[in-house]
Order: C-alpha cells, then structure tokens, then sequence
C-alpha cells in the first residue's frame, strides 16, 4: 500500500506546485483521495497498475452503500480519484486509466415545487391591498409595491435577479416588460391585466415618493431609502406574504416561477412557448415541469375514471 500512499503524495505535490491549487481544495482532494486508499488497502491492491475498472466501481458503490454520499459527493470524490489516475498516466506509472468508463451515480430529478392557483391568490392578498381597493392603497403605500413585485413574478416567472434589474425603459408598454436572463440574455414577456394594473398603482401612487429619497435611479423598485431593491429584500417580501396567508411550505421567487410554468402547461401551453417565456436555453431543461403536470393528471385519472383501479 505503500506504493499507492506514494503516489498520492505525488499527485498531491503536483496540484500543489504545477496547478497552484488553493490550499481548501487540496484538503479536499487530500480527503477524497484518502477515502480511496483506505478502500484500495481494505481490498488488497497493493499498487497502481493492480487497479481495475471494477476496484473503481465497486468503490463508487461503496460510497454510496457504506458511507452513505449523495449523488453530488460521490461525483465529487471520484472527480479527484479521475485526476489522481490521469496523473498516474502521465507520469507513466500505468498504461491506461482505469477510471475513464466509470461514471458517477446521476442527482435524482428534483420537481420543482409549483404551489395551486389559491395558494397564489392567498399570497398576492396577503402582499399588499387589490389595485382596485383604492381607500387601501392610499393607507399602505409600501405593500402597494410589495404586490406589485409579487404580481410580476408570477404573471412573467422572471427570476428574482431578473426582477430586481427591471429598469423603468424595460417597460416596453403596459403588455410588455423587457427582461435579462443569464449572460445577459435578452427576452420580451407579456405582461398579464392583474400585474398591468398592480404596476400602475405602484408607479403612480408609490415610486415617484421613493425616487425622491435619493438620486435619480432608473430602477423600477425601489426600497424605502430611494435605491434599488435588493434579492434579500424580496425573499422577505415572499416570506412575510407566506406567513400571512399561512402556508404551511416553504415559499420562494423560485415558487412563483415554478408555479407560473405548471400553470401554463396545465393550462394547454406549448412546451416550447413556456421555455421562451421562462429564458430556458434548452427545451429540455423547461420539460421537467411537464413531469408535474403528468404526476397531477396520472392522480386526477386514479381517482376520477371508473376502472383506473381494482
């Protein structure tokens, strides 16, 4: 074992002085690579070119059945186990690299949490006053914006960063906001009649009070000292609504961007009309949330069709 324990050393030295690696991830690495010899050992391989591509596997089990990882740790640990042959490689201690067909256990597929219609309503009340209770919206001007952002998120599902960025020219029209996705990707969504409405009364009866606090600034939200909302500050908007409208479950921006694309494909929309509406670059990526709304119809069929069941 002392061969392998030699090796490591080695390879440790090289990401040290040829790669400059910082020195937390190279404890890291150091940590990884330890798991796989103490395995190596356990299982009698005595040097390098003993390992096969079945050690590396059953070694890839053994993290997941024995030490109990997740998908993204054991991914982790055999990243660093990759590197440590590919430089054995290299340095011409073996011929091939055993590693090269071992692929890491895949994340399960998590769906995203898209919460009901009501649950939406509950919250959006719970926000802020309706546009059209005008009493409410003289005495409250703060939660007047409050919906409005909430209003927006879920009648667009822009991302929360995508929210907070929203200049006043992004406003093409009353129908139209103009948003920016990741890389500064350019996108039109339309803009439906509740957050149109929900928008006006924010920026009439409430930004140009706010926009005098401070120095003219062209975002469209502002915070009580006159400067641009922050993603913090959202989140506890989303929070304290959720509160309010007592849901029991945890609420994000990400909740009402869920919930906007499980709406839309429930409703009849056209996979690749909510990828452009959401920013997605690939289809793939917004077909997930068809996975949620195939879950929802196999359930109404179980419990509505007449032999759906013995």
């Amino acid at each position: 074992m002392a061969d392998i324990s030699r090796d490591i050393d080695g390879y440790l030295r090289h990401l040290t002085i040829e790669r400059g690696m910082a020195k937390n991830t190279l404890l890291a690495y150091k940590r990884d690579l330890k798991l796989y010899s103490d395995f190596l050992e356990s299982s009698e391989v005595v040097d390098a070119k003993s390992i096969s591509e079945s050690i590396v596997r059953d070694f890839a089990q053994y993290l997941v059945v024995t030490k109990g990882l997740v998908a993204t740790s054991v991914a982790r640990v055999l990243a660093a186990v990759r590197g440590f042959h590919k430089f054995l490689v290299l340095e011409n201690l073996i011929e091939n690299d055993v590693t090269a067909a071992v692929k890491p256990p895949k994340s399960p597929r998590r769906l995203p949490k898209a919460i009901s219609v009501s649950e939406i309503e509950q919250l959006l009340k719970a926000a802020g006053p309706d546009p059209v209770e005008t009493s409410a919206l003289a005495s409250d001007v703060i939660r007047v914006r409050d919906r409005a952002i909430l209003e927006l998120l879920y009648a667009t599902g822009a991302r929360v960063s995508e929210v907070v960025n929203i200049d006043i020219d992004d406003l093409v029209d009353p129908e139209i906001i103009r948003l920016f996705g990741k890389g500064s990707k350019e996108r039109l969504v339309p803009v439906g009649k509740y957050a149109q409405s929900a928008l006006q009364s924010y920026l009439i009866r409430v930004r140009p009070s706010l926009a005098a606090l401070a120095k003219g600034t062209p975002a469209l939200f502002l915070n009580q000292r006159g400067t641009r909302l922050s993603r913090q500050s959202i989140w506890q908007i989303i929070s304290d609504a959720a509160t309010t409208a007592k849901i029991d479950r945890e609420v994000s921006p990400h909740t009402f961007r869920h919930s906007f694309a499980t709406h839309l494909l429930e409703g009849g929309a056209d996979v690749r009309v909510v990828q452009e509406l959401l920013g997605h670059a690939s289809v793939a990526t917004t077909q997930i949330y068809t996975l949620v709304t195939v879950d929802a119809l196999r359930e109404i069929y179980a419990t509505a069709h007449p032999r759906a069941q013995r």
